[in-house]
């Protein structure tokens, strides 16, 4: 009995002093010369340098000494001390792993003024900041004192920096804060190769810049979230690095899904911001990357997603795939003033302008007259115009017809009161408009009315290049 006794309390010391290893809170005391008596909030990035997460609040001193602690865990990230008025911040490393630790400066140079105690984290991450602030004003010097070795003086030291950039890099690869230096900057370029002509081969460039992109951003780390720099390289990697047709678009959106795969949290963050990136797209046609991001990813229940959420997506899915750019118009009958039917697909035209509005709206008052005009303009080449109204109210679309002189062009008028021109033709907002070919195939949607000249004469254009 007495052995058992033994054997229970140890199985409890060892419980409780599992419990304390893996729920050690956090202390992060902070002394800032310059903030006495303040109220200051430390927090977290989050995907950007715009969002910020607060996971803490404390008053400093007289002194200006704070101290943030609580007994949970805080998730790994780059955090920063927010001061009062949110007019400044101290940035900081948080591994996860080291959860007691001390900084000192002050709010005239933070950065030059800085001392870290217990943190190798931040000891790395502010001698790195120190060298390429001094760096920085050397150069800034050298370029105001107009001497005319400046040039090489200036190479010399950014020679001198990146080589012992390089090597604090590798000598301290398994930090946290080089993870962070490491994806927050571009890939190295080795020289290009040269074209017959005896320049650099730009293309060369272009394609090893993208290939390479990647290479030191770890997406099986949950932690990168919580810093600024998960967006923006996904910003200017899908938008600036890849051609914006649905299909390049596509590739690209699975391959990076397929990269984040190694954290689901992670995977979770890209997914999202590219499925957004083109749910309302500025780039004509590619709506059809939210369509595949939709039911790949949503609708196939891989990202988790609740069952509410599903249906509202499906509902979207299935208006929008039959009005993609390349997808034929689908059938719309409509009655016009005189009570006749006429049918977009009956339309003889090169390209046909179909104008959804309602007769209410002060924005489709304000395109009317310049639609009139473009019309007037283009329509020896082949281009006719439809409007159709969204509402219902007969006297009032017939006053909008006459007031904007439309009478030359079909007007159309839903007399049964029939059609959802939200669920069919994706009319959320008016006016709306579509562009059709002479065969009724989508070649752009949400045009602006004053783009249409433009677009039009650019889509002829790349057709005439093509033959």
């Amino acid at each position: 009995m007495k052995k058992y006794n033994r054997t229970l309390l140890l199985i409890l010391v060892l419980f409780a002093a599992s419990q304390t290893a893996f729920s050690q809170g956090y202390r992060i005391q902070a002394t800032i010369k310059g903030l006495a008596d303040s109220s200051l909030v430390i927090g977290h990035y989050s995907r950007n340098n715009t969002t910020f997460v607060p996971k803490d609040t404390a008053k400093a001193d007289a002194t200006g000494k704070v101290v943030f602690e609580g007994k949970t865990d805080l998730p790994g990230g780059l955090y920063v001390i927010l001061f009062p008025g949110n007019r400044s911040w101290v940035e900081l490393v948080y591994s996860g792993k080291e959860r007691n630790f001390s900084i000192e400066t002050d709010t005239v140079d933070a950065i030059g003024n800085m001392k870290v105690t217990g943190s190798a984290e931040n000891e790395l991450f502010y001698t790195y900041q120190k060298k390429l602030k001094a760096g920085a004003l050397e150069i800034e010097a050298l370029k105001k004192s107009g001497s005319a070795d400046a040039g090489t003086k200036i190479k010399a030291l950014q020679d001198s920096f990146n080589a012992s950039r390089l090597i604090m890099l590798a000598d301290n690869a398994d930090a946290f804060t080089v993870k962070l230096l490491k994806m927050s900057a571009d890939p190295e370029i080795p020289a290009a190769p040269k074209l017959a002509s005896g320049k650099p081969d730009s293309i060369w460039v272009f394609n090893y810049y993208k290939a390479h992109y990647w290479d030191n951003f770890d997406f099986s780390d949950a932690r990168i979230i919580n810093t600024p720099f998960l967006e923006p390289k996904l910003d200017r990697y899908i938008k600036n690095l890849v051609v914006q047709r649905p299909d390049s678009l596509i590739k690209d959106a699975d391959m990076l899904a397929k990269k984040a795969s190694a954290n689901k949290d992670v995977k979770s963050q890209v997914v999202l911001y590219i499925t957004n990136q083109y749910e309302n797209p500025k780039t004509v046609g590619t709506e059809a990357v939210w369509v595949h991001m939709a039911q790949k990813y949503y609708l196939s229940g891989e990202m988790g997603t609740s069952e509410d959420v599903k249906k509202r997506i499906a509902e979207k899915v299935n208006t929008l795939k039959d009005l993609l750019v390349d997808k034929t118009f689908p059938a719309l009958t409509l009655t016009d003033p005189a009570g006749k039917k006429i049918s977009v697909q009956d339309l003889d035209a090169n390209y046909s302008v179909i104008f959804f509005y309602s007769p209410t709206c002060g924005h489709c008052k304000e395109a009317t007259p310049k639609l009139k005009a473009f019309y007037d303009k283009n329509k020896a080449k082949g281009i006719k115009i439809m409007t159709v109204s969204t509402d219902h109210n007969m006297e009032e679309w017939k006053t909008f017809i006459k007031t904007f002189h439309l009478e030359e062009v079909p007007n159309g008028f839903d007399a049964l009161n029939q059609i959802d021109f939200i669920k069919k033709f994706d009319v959320v907002t008016t006016p709306m408009i579509y562009i059709l070919d002479k065969n009724k195939k989508i070649i752009a949607r949400k045009m602006p009315v004053e783009q249409l000249e433009d677009f039009l004469n650019y889509y002829q254009n790349k057709l005439a290049r093509k033959l």
